[in-house]
């Protein structure tokens, strides 16, 4: 048989985009499946940020550490526009008590019984230490001390909390790094098709042909390939053993992760660190300029197919963790909005969710007569490195005359340097005077250099048609469709952009009615 692909990937998260966009550029013809919407479950449920993994130094994971914190400068170079240095606060008084189950906390244990649970500020400091160096900063300043009674990062805190370190990690936009690796794994040569549910997957001769399914009109599609990649995230237990049928043991454990949105809570731009009694951490983070993200939790999530929803008792737990340090209480009646992710971890068998490792692994099966790789676990951070050891192991199955190449390579929209929005932002608004700043610098972090393409040359705001709240014109969202798989307004509002806190339901709600009648009126012409 002559296969239509060499690489079909089932699973359009980060990990799956990721591998398809490494993929096209080294030569391979690639075929990316999607059930849903790009990003659609747990790449769009992330804490945001490219991070080293701080408390992951707790469980002596290094290897892991080191590849993160060297990725946060790779990744910041090639998407300035959805990525950028933040600095993170971590309050500490000497009788805070720590979760006593880590490696780290058993040594001091041993060692320095009379500690009783607490941290020494030097052995922090240690951490810290090791954070700044593991990674071989360049861009990112090192970590300093802050006196919280005269610092303005003092003031939303008890009184309690005199002293704090300050660290650097980064922001991202995950969902829509997503929608970005999609796209330029498009322009590289793949075919990146959503809302198609892989239904079976069979061989014959050596080659996979893959059913898929339309999740909107039921037709059915038969592709063929050499090799299949299953990145289906949460789901890649039951593609493993339902629709690949292997008998290989590789499990995947379910975590769910969950976040809370409420009102601005601190006037500066810097996230705090907040460590817990239960070995968890909680970070509290400038959102979207008039919010704070707080988040997450870490609790077993046993089945894919469950819509993840934050609880009552996470949002309570949420509340309560970063009432310990703030000086305000807040309760549920500040909350305003949730959402929530499942992560799904490679199964090594740790006693909880929180000591379970995010460190990924790489299963290849040949049982079926066809090779086939299956992607357990991973952060986001760590998305590129996690495709580049993907195409080491197609590489012994597949000839690849293409070399690793993605290091650095810009994302679409992020050609400009690191430092260079402010000048970006300005160049839009002296093209576009009917921008304010803040309708410039939402458009340049979501578009880069691109959002000059998404207002095609208006010369006034009526240029952009119809209106539908927040500053989401007519113009963006035919672009949106267009470049980057948008289909309903669900994607836009709360994926390729969080408009959905600003916007009303009746706004979403016609909002979605206008594309559904331009996804019909497309549809139709195209059939003609």
């Amino acid at each position: 048989m002559q296969a239509d692909y060499d690489l079909l990937v089932i699973g359009g998260g980060i990990n799956g985009c990721g591998i398809a966009r490494d993929a096209a550029g080294r030569g391979l013809n690639v075929c990316l499946l999607e059930m849903n919407d790009l990003g659609g479950a747990t790449s769009a449920s992330s804490t945001k940020l490219f991070h080293g993994g701080l408390r992951y130094l707790e469980y002596f994971e290094f290897r892991l550490v080191r590849e993160a914190l060297i990725e946060r400068e790779v990744l910041l170079t090639a998407m300035p526009h959805i990525s950028w240095p933040m600095r993170f606060v971590l309050p500490y008084h000497a009788q805070m008590r720590f979760d006593t189950s880590t490696p780290t906390s058993r040594l001091l244990g041993t060692f320095m019984p009379w500690m009783k649970g607490r941290r020494p500020a030097w052995l922090i400091r240690l951490g810290l230490f090791l954070y700044d160096n593991l990674g071989g900063r360049k861009i990112l300043p090192g970590t300093t001390n802050i006196d919280l009674t005269t610092a303005p990062e003092g003031a939303p805190l008890q009184d309690k909390f005199k002293r704090a370190f300050e660290y650097s990690d980064c922001w991202v936009e995950d969902s829509r790094l997503v929608v970005l690796n999609a796209r330029d794994a498009e322009a590289r040569g793949a075919d990146i098709v959503t809302r198609e549910k892989v239904i079976s997957a069979d061989v014959t001769d050596g080659i996979w042909t893959v059913t898929s399914q339309n999740t909107t009109t039921g037709q059915q599609t038969k592709r063929t390939a050499k090799m299949v990649v299953n990145a289906a995230g949460p789901w890649v237990g039951d593609v493993l053993r339902g629709t690949l049928k292997s008998n290989s043991s590789a499990g995947v454990r379910l975590v769910r992760g969950s976040h809370i949105v409420t009102k601005k809570l601190f006037d500066h731009d810097k996230c705090y660190f907040f460590q817990g009694t239960d070995g968890r951490i909680t970070f509290a983070i400038p959102y979207e300029t008039d919010f704070t993200l707080i988040g997450t939790t870490d609790v077993e999530h046993t089945d894919p197919s469950q819509k993840p929803e934050c609880t009552d008792e996470e949002r309570d737990y949420l509340l309560g963790f970063i009432n310990q340090y703030i000086a305000k209480p807040i309760s549920k009646d500040d909350v305003v909005w949730t959402y929530s992710g499942v992560r799904p971890l490679y199964d090594d068998g740790a006693d909880s969710a929180t000591a379970a490792t995010r460190d990924y692994v790489l299963k290849t099966d040949t049982s079926r007569g066809a090779p086939a790789l299956n992607i357990f676990g991973g952060k986001i951070t760590t998305y590129r490195c996690l495709a580049e050891s993907a195409l080491e192991e197609i590489a012994k199955e597949l000839p690849i005359s293409g070399k690793p190449w993605t290091a650095g390579v810009a994302m679409p929209g992020g050609d400009f340097p690191v430092d260079g929005v402010d000048d970006l932002i300005a160049s839009l608004r002296a093209q576009f005077a009917f921008l304010d700043a803040r309708w410039a610098r939402r458009l340049v972090r979501a578009y880069g250099t691109d959002a000059f393409e998404v207002l095609n040359g208006a010369a006034q705001a009526s240029d952009l048609g119809q209106d539908f709240g927040a500053t989401l014109t007519e113009a963006e969202v035919k672009w949106l469709m267009d470049n980057e798989y948008a289909q309903r307004a669900e994607d836009i509002v709360w994926r390729r952009s969080k408009l959905g806190l600003r916007m009303t339901p009746e706004q979403i709600e016609t909002l979605d009615t206008w594309m559904a009648t331009r996804l019909t009126t497309v549809s139709s012409a195209a059939a003609e």
